[in-house]
């Protein structure tokens, strides 16, 4: 069991950090997190477009993030300004959404499949845009470099940490309910997550309470 920072009794998987009561993530709990959620299957629609993204896990300080995306600020882009996993189109040449969104993440941000610990997909999602999307959940080793990545579709790599995620969550009282999408959002000192990826984020957190991580961060 992980438990909180201020218990006598810890695990190799409680960290001291910053960030008072949370733990370092580790692909066994992360593994759990997958086993525990009911996985959404992908629309039987033939009319969406099929994606795949990862949702890259890395522990910075002892205190668990997110790897994401902040998209061009270009007129005419569809997600311009928008906050987003790493991702995109599965192709043809794709033998799988999974292969895709390794091929993805490697193209968009330079982490290539060796860097990352698969833990398991969270499920589909659908966009307005009629993109389905699949989500992988992952460790990602080796934070310690510039991500390279084209500003002509990326403003900015963004670590952003889960506990300030989490706090949002609870305070806006989402937990145990769905929000509509425009009360769904994740307003964070420099961007705002909104649309798909606070659904995506949202189904994460309500996992991670199942898991057993209470508002102060410990598992229990």
């Amino acid at each position: 069991m992980i438990m909180c920072e201020n218990n006598r009794q810890k695990t190799s998987s409680t960290l001291k950090g910053p960030t008072s009561g949370f733990f370092a993530f580790d692909l066994a709990f992360l593994k759990q997190v997958v086993n525990l959620a009911p996985v959404f299957p992908r629309p039987l629609d033939p009319g969406y477009e099929a994606t795949a993204v990862f949702m890259l896990i890395f522990n910075k300080n002892s205190s668990p993030h997110i790897l994401a995306v902040l998209k061009a600020d270009k007129q005419g882009y569809p997600w311009a300004n928008q906050v987003a996993l790493p991702g995109g189109h599965v192709d043809k040449t794709d033998a799988t959404s999974l292969d895709a969104a390794y091929r993805e993440l490697k193209e968009e941000v330079g982490i290539d499949r060796r860097q990352v610990e698969l833990a398991g997909s969270l499920g589909h999602f659908q966009t307005i845009q009629n993109k389905d999307i699949e989500v992988f959940l992952g460790i990602l080793n080796s934070r310690e470099r510039a991500l390279p990545y084209d500003p002509k579709e990326i403003s900015e790599v963004l670590e952003i940490p889960i506990p300030d995620l989490l706090t949002v969550h609870l305070s806006k009282n989402f937990h145990g309910r769905v929000p509509g999408v425009f009360e769904l959002i994740y307003p964070l000192k420099r961007v705002v997550v909104w649309g798909v990826t606070a659904r995506i984020f949202h189904y994460f957190f309500e996992r991670l309470i199942d898991a057993g991580v209470n508002p102060s961060g410990c598992a229990v």
